[in-house]
Formats: structure tokens, sequence, C-alpha cells
């Protein structure tokens, strides 16, 4: 490898273990960004814009410069070591200099996805006292409409349009100085907090999430054996910048490496044609996309498209089912490896390509990553023997803190002692480990369904509804039952052509008892135009169990 941190092959991490760099201080804008332009400037990251047209080709030396005149305006309004900005930029450029302008101040940025609306932007800037907004001029109405509520907000940073009563972000950084010593601003500890991400909220309020300048470099990890990425590759993470997913794929780990990143501003409904063009219009080598993008990618034909160039492909979000896998292998040649982690982590499982031995099974997340200690088990924090569903937890008493791994959620006890026992982080998620380590995953710890003595995972069920042509997307819950404890009920959302009613619901019904075991079938389904998801597009199935529960 040529990154500035080189990690073995996994084979020989697994056998020696891994060992990332832990100086005292450290900050990604100074020590990778700004090295990188001194020492091997090449293509940062490709821009294209759906919106507008634009097309534009950074390099590392253009990202220092724009970042320093970034960092020196904010240091001009007062913003300094400790301050939150809470931030809502799309795909665009900018979120790439105010991110990194951030860091070298050590301003802790908390990215928002752009649709968050003024009740998310206020409990976001409430609950972390920020004294900034960084923001695009199509989001001016959101930030006014909360501003009196808002008491801690000093200033709002403008990209793109100016507005008569904040700072024009442009504008100001035009007359900002493109150099900054690193002297003159204060250093940043590898455990102090370099920006922080709310959680999706699928059971409660988001929760936040700080995280440390080591941080930046853990996700050299997620690069190397998940992404398996090299200095010569163009690496395309589809994700909103408003989420950690952005972090994995668009910032961190593909940096340290030194690979080239695509960013991609879509227009707003999906388009399946002019992503798929990217590909050969910019020679993509690795891809990260969720299941829901490969399933929009199968509704059309793919024959006319050259994705020649993708050599590796990775999915996340939850498993890819088995036809979506098929249907991209013999598109691409390539299988799609399932990964797993969290806002809270960086890449913990993952199916690793190039490894003689390591095959990717159809529906696992895969094996640890090397460096993590992650295992299934129980609430007394017990490791569980193959096959029995538990905790996916991550150990933390060990000789060294996991890497990438959070501390905690910002000012939430409770929420701490529930995942930090036992000397383990307990992830929230459930999962079987097989004979060959493979780890499946289950639910969601709260979404298990108990149902006459059998414990039901929503997911599993939801794969085996999916497979049926009649069916477009579904949410499955356990509703209370005197007899049962729970039964199972699906929501469904029918395909076009398809019409709701018993016939449609008995036929589903000896579908899924086919195709899985047939103690798991719906006992009863709801048929319903849409289901109920967080602004990340996670399905809320506590609003579903509910609903199902006040029936």
């Amino acid at each position: 490898m040529t990154g500035y941190i080189d990690l073995p092959d996994y084979p020989t991490a697994l056998a020696g273990g891994v060992r990332l760099p832990a100086p005292e201080y450290y900050n990604f804008g100074f020590d990778l960004i700004d090295r990188r332009a001194a020492e091997r400037d090449k293509t940062a990251f490709v821009y294209a814009d759906a919106n507008t047209g634009e097309q534009a080709i950074w390099r590392f030396s253009d990202l220092s410069a724009a970042s320093n005149r970034f960092a020196n305006m904010l240091r001009g309004l007062g913003a300094a070591k400790g301050d939150f900005a809470f931030m809502m930029i799309p795909r665009i450029p900018a979120w790439y200099e105010t991110m990194i302008g951030c860091i070298k101040l050590g301003v802790v940025a908390m990215p928002g996805t752009n649709l968050l609306q003024p009740k998310d932007i206020e409990y976001r800037i409430n609950k972390a006292r920020a004294r900034f907004a960084i923001i695009t001029a199509d989001h001016i109405a959101k930030i006014e409409a909360v501003r009196g509520a808002c008491p801690t907000l000093e200033q709002v940073v403008v990209v793109g349009a100016p507005h008569r009563d904040w700072v024009h972000c442009e504008a100001a950084c035009a007359a900002a100085s493109d150099t900054l010593d690193r002297s003159e601003v204060e250093p940043t500890r590898l455990d102090e907090t370099m920006l922080a991400y709310f959680t999706s909220g699928t059971t409660a309020f988001p929760k936040l999430v700080p995280r440390s300048h080591e941080y930046a470099i853990a996700h050299t990890l997620t690069a190397r054996y998940w992404h398996d990425l090299h200095e010569d590759d163009l690496h395309w993470t589809m994700s909103d910048t408003g989420w950690a997913k952005a972090a994995w794929g668009k910032l961190f780990g593909q940096w340290q490496i030194g690979s080239a990143v695509m960013l991609y501003n879509p227009a707003p409904a999906f388009d399946a044609d002019a992503h798929l063009r990217l590909f050969a219009e910019h020679g993509i080598t690795t891809l990260c996309a969720p299941p829901t993008v490969f399933r929009a990618f199968m509704q059309i034909d793919l024959s006319p498209y050259d994705l020649s160039s993708l050599r590796h492909t990775v999915s996340a979000g939850e498993p890819l089912n088995p036809e979506a896998l098929r249907a991209w292998k013999d598109a691409t040649g390539t299988v799609p490896h399932d990964g797993y982690g969290q806002t809270e982590t960086v890449n913990l499982v993952a199916n690793v390509p190039g490894v003689p031995g390591f095959e990717v099974r159809p529906g696992s997340m895969g094996k640890p990553v090397p460096g993590m200690d992650v295992d299934i088990v129980d609430d007394g924090g017990n490791r569980l023997p193959d096959g029995e569903v538990g905790h996916i937890a991550v150990r933390t008493d060990g000789d060294t803190w996991p890497p990438g791994l959070f501390h905690g959620y910002y000012e939430d006890d409770a929420a701490n002692a529930k995942c930090f026992r036992h000397g383990w982080y307990y992830t929230g998620d459930t999962a079987t480990r097989d004979a060959d380590g493979y780890i499946w995953f289950v639910g969601r710890a709260d979404d298990l369904i108990s149902s006459a003595g059998y414990r039901i995972s929503p997911f599993e069920v939801e794969s085996a509804l999916i497979e049926h042509e009649a069916v477009a997307e579904s949410a499955v819950v356990g509703k209370k039952d005197a007899l049962r404890g729970e039964i199972v009920k699906a929501y469904v959302v029918l395909a076009e052509g398809f019409e709701a009613g018993e016939t449609m619901a008995k036929t589903l019904q000896d579908f899924v008892k086919a195709t899985t075991a047939p103690y798991k079938y719906p006992r009863e389904i709801a048929f319903v135009g849409e289901l109920p998801k967080t602004i990340s597009g996670k399905i809320r199935r506590v609003e579903l169990r509910d609903r199902a529960n006040a029936e």
C-alpha cells in the first residue's frame, strides 16, 4: 500500500493484529490534507452536479487552500476550538471546504442531512448549544423559522446566494488568506472531539455522537479491508453528506489510502440512468451503495451501460437479497460485499475481497474486521455459542480501546449506561454467528418478535416478502396476542399493477411459509400506501408497533 498509514493484508492482520498510529496530537486537515498537498499532490475528488451540469477535478492542494480560507474566515468570526457548528450542505465542494476548515480550527462540525425540517434543526442546535450554522441558501427559511428558539446561535454562514443578515461564505472566503499557520491555532489532541453526528432516531430523539480526531485514522480500516482501496482507485459512496456514511466513504479512509473520491450531487428524484452513466464517464473503480440503489438498478436493463471500470462493490444498511446480488454480478462481474458498522463506530464486520476461503455468503455481513473483537453475547456479557441469537457487541475491556469506537453519547448518562456494560459496547443490534465465524444480522434488539416461544427477526420475514414480485416494500412488527405473546404482522406496499385484498394476503402468507420457516409467516397483513420512515429512510417500526397494538 502507498498510503500514509500502511496496514498489512487481511490474513497477516488477523494473525498479528493491527496497530494504528496514536500520536498525542493529530489533525486530519493539517496532517493529511496539507501533507498530501505538499508531498503527493494528486486528485482528491472528482465533482459532477446533475442540477447545474458543473464538473471539476479538485486536487489536495485545492482543498488545502480552500479549507484554509474557510478556517481563516471562521476564525475572524470568533470561532474557537470546541465550538459547535451545525452544518447542512449538499454534495458540493463547499462541504469539503467547510468540514476540513472546521477540523483545522478544532470547531466541531455537526453535519445534518438536507432533508431536515425546522424542528429538527432547532433540536440539534440546542442539544449542542451550537454558536454557528453553516448552510446553503435554500435552507435560510428553515434557520430563520427557529432562530428565536436557539439562544446560543450567533452566526449563520450561507453558501450560495448572499443574504442581507448573514455571512456570505464565498465573499468572506475570497477576502481571507489561503494560508494558515498551524502554530496560530490551538492544537487538537487525538482524543478530543473532531465532529459529531446525530443518530437516525428510529425509536426516540436522535442521540448526539461525538467523534474524536482518532476517528479519522481509524477509518483506514474501513477503506483498507472492506472497500479494498488503492491509491489509483476512484471510489464512490452514495450518501447524503448529513450522515456518518459520508465520513465512511467520502472523506477519511479514502484519503488516508490516497484514493480519489467521486462527489456526485444528484437531482432530487433518483435517476438510475444518470447514476449508471457516471461509471464510464469517470472510470469509477469501487462503489458503496445501499440495497435500495441496487434494487432500483435491477428495475432497468443494465446491458447498455459500460460498467467495466468497476472492480469492487460493497453494500451496507441492510443485507442485500440474493436476487439483487445475482443481477449485479451478472451486469458488472462484481459481487456486493456486505459490511456492518454504526454512526458510533467504524467498519466492524465485513466481507473482505481477495482472501482465499473468504467467499461472500449472501445475507451475511461477514466476519469481524482486524483489530476488532466483535462477538455475539447475551445480556450478561457472555459470548454465545454458534447459532444462538444475541447482541452484536464490541469488547471494550481489552488492552486498548477499539479503534474508531466512540466513548459515549453527548450528555446522555442513561443511554451510555445501557450500551456500555460488562466490558462490552452493545450496538443495539442482534445477530447469530455460524461455525465459520460469519455473522448474520437478525434485527434491532427492540424489534425482535417473541411468538409462542420463538424469537423472530422482522428482517428475515421482510426479506422473504421482498422476494415476491408483488411486494415493493414491507415492514414487519410484533403485535400483542393473548395466546402467543405476539404475532407477526406485516405492513406491505404493493408494486404497481397488483391489487390488495384477502387473496393477495393469502398468496403472500403462503409464499413466506415456503421461503422461510413456516412459524415466521405474517398472521396478519395490512396493505398501505407508504411506510413511516426517519429522515435517513429507516423504517420506524416503533410507530407501526404502536399502530398494530392500538387496533
